[in-house]
């Protein structure tokens, strides 16, 4: 507003012409000293608050009337074409970034709002977008490199083009796009918290485990874009498996409870090469996955694309070199049945893996204890 307020001061001495330069907005005397934007999903409108510049000793009356008038109207203007300076200052309730301090209730109402558009938007894979925001909370916590404690998901640097066009994280700008509308409207979260509290909520809605989570993550420039094939490639086996899981420090069992993830989901022929589901039923977490590894035939499928495997009964379901190499080894192999088993042992250690996986790298303030439960909309 000091930058509004010097502006103003090139007027000189004319009254007539700070009060012309106002004219672009009608402010009430009753609201003079504040701008409010509501801001809805439906709308998406913005709130913030402009407040005017201390008026200043002056000559004549008219001089400081014109020139408050003009510092706040111009303000006001200034404000409301760009949304974005307040946003970073405010947070939901209008507070100063500086002192706002977010609550469990103010993550619940983020949740909220993914939920919300999880369930209004069906225009995507199998009516849901959910897999797809799984996918892209796993891959921005899974670039993790415990030797030299880079990536993760602190950063959220996939939002740049050396790491948004890695091939492994192909598609995913669709996933990025849908959260977009989310981090507008609470823009004092940041995107690696919102990404990874998403993941968290795409899992709950679709009837899997509660996640602990908790924020802490900030975001970081193209500086930290982590490199090229950090991420696992379907079309390999069990050894390169350990290798890309090893990196981030999990152990054989916390490699088959990751994998579990490919409950949700499918593959596509313009992203990955492979295309069809592993299960069939892609937006609902259980651990068919592991059943269907354990119980179906699966035969290689006859076709122009990449080494993948179908099942012999409906030809309608895949498999990955990555996903066949549970079954093949046998340390793999042993929690491939433990899970296809009992799905509770299953939610429990993808429960536990997951929160793993989503803190890698992070220099948390906070203690583990602090983790906090969101509520899912489907137990309302």
């Amino acid at each position: 507003m000091a930058s509004v307020a010097r502006s103003c001061t090139r007027l000189g001495s004319s009254a007539t012409a700070a009060s012309r330069s106002c004219t672009t907005r009608t402010i009430a005397s009753s609201t003079a000293r504040r701008v409010c934007i509501r801001q809805t999903f439906q709308d998406s409108s913005r709130r913030g608050y402009a407040s005017g510049p201390s008026g200043a000793s002056s000559r004549t009356p008219y001089i400081v009337g014109a020139l408050a008038l003009a510092g706040i109207g111009g303000g006001a203007y200034y404000l409301r074409n760009n949304p974005s300076l307040s946003q970073a200052k405010e947070g939901t309730s209008g507070e100063p970034r500086g002192v706002f301090n977010p609550t469990k209730d103010d993550y619940q109402k983020v949740y909220n709002l993914v939920a919300s558009r999880l369930e209004e938007k069906d225009d995507y894979d199998d009516g849901s977008y959910g897999p797809i925001i799984v996918r892209l909370a796993w891959h921005c916590s899974g670039t993790y490199d415990k030797m030299t404690n880079t990536g993760g998901s602190n950063g959220a640097t996939m939002r740049f083009a050396p790491e948004g066009d890695h091939g492994a994280n192909a598609g995913l700008k669709a996933a990025r796009d849908f959260l977009e509308p989310v981090k507008q409207q609470f823009p004092w979260i940041t995107y690696s918290d919102l990404w990874t509290l998403a993941g968290v909520c795409a899992i709950q809605e679709m009837q899997g485990p509660v996640i602990p989570w908790r924020p802490g993550r900030t975001d970081r420039d193209v500086s930290m874009c982590t490199p090229d094939g950090r991420l696992p490639d379907g079309a390999k086996e069990q050894s390169h498996l350990r290798a890309i899981f090893g990196r981030m420090g999990f152990d054989d069992r916390e490699i088959v409870a990751l994998s579990g993830a490919h409950a949700m989901g499918r593959c596509h022929t313009d992203r990955s090469g492979f295309e069809g589901p592993w299960t069939f039923s892609p937006t609902v977490v259980t651990n068919d996955y592991y059943k269907l590894l354990m119980n179906e035939k699966w035969s290689f499928r006859k076709w122009d694309g990449p080494k993948q495997y179908q099942d012999v009964a409906s030809k309608s379901l895949m498999m990955l070199p990555t996903d066949m190499a549970l079954i093949k080894d046998k340390e793999f192999k042993k929690h491939v049945e433990r899970y296809a088993e009992d799905n509770d042992v299953f939610f429990k250690d993808f429960r536990d893996v997951l929160v793993k996986l989503l803190e890698l790298g992070v220099p948390f303030q906070s203690k583990p204890e602090d983790r906090m439960e969101l509520k899912p909309t489907t137990a309302e």
